[in-house]
């Protein structure tokens, strides 16, 4: 009898900007959260698009835009309709750290990603010096950039997995989080 009555199940989808610079490692993190290995990956001309099923109900479209100078120019066009920043970093590379970093500033200070829940992925935790979570927190002022919104540094390794479950996990979570609050606001402007 209640079977009628049964809503079928919704599933919600969350769109995850995947940004850093070149080599960085965003299409290696992308093929290892979607097939559990890691490819052989050329840097990205343009972007990749996948969709991978977070939960029973949630679907994640990750967009990894390439980040060679002249697509990072075009990183603002992506931010709409984003649910969710996956920052990806390469931790051992102290040379380009700085770079990064102002890449990361000037992301954040676009207004259409206003608390907009960011993750960033310390990556690259397998090669020597590679810079912890706590230093990458520190060096990219993530406290201060950060204070309106959800954040989280995750230490990560693309090659061999270390890492991705967690951050993966974190990025559905925020994502969750974020659209309900935007369809909560969405819905009391409408009143």
């Amino acid at each position: 009898m209640g079977l009628q009555n049964a809503k079928p199940r919704r599933v919600k989808r969350a769109s995850i900007l995947m940004l850093g610079l070149d080599y960085a490692g965003k299409s290696t993190l992308l093929y290892k959260f979607r097939y559990k290995d890691a490819f052989l990956t050329l840097p990205t001309v343009g972007f990749n698009v996948d969709m991978i099923e977070a939960r029973k109900d949630l679907t994640l479209t990750f967009w990894d835009v390439g980040g060679q100078k002249k697509m990072r120019e075009l990183w603002s066009s992506f931010l709409e309709d984003t649910d969710g920043l996956l920052y990806v970093v390469d931790s051992s590379d102290k040379r380009r750290l700085e770079e990064s970093r102002r890449e990361f500033e000037l992301i954040l200070k676009n207004e259409s990603i206003k608390n907009m829940p960011v993750v960033v992925l310390a990556n690259k935790q397998d090669l020597p010096g590679a810079l912890n979570a706590e230093e990458i927190t520190r060096r990219f002022k993530m406290k201060k950039y950060c204070s309106d919104r959800n954040w989280y540094v995750q230490p990560c390794c693309a090659i061999t997995g270390e890492g991705l479950a967690e951050a993966f996990q974190r990025v559905a979570t925020f994502a969750k989080q974020y659209r309900k609050s935007k369809e909560t606001s969405t819905t009391l402007k409408e009143l």
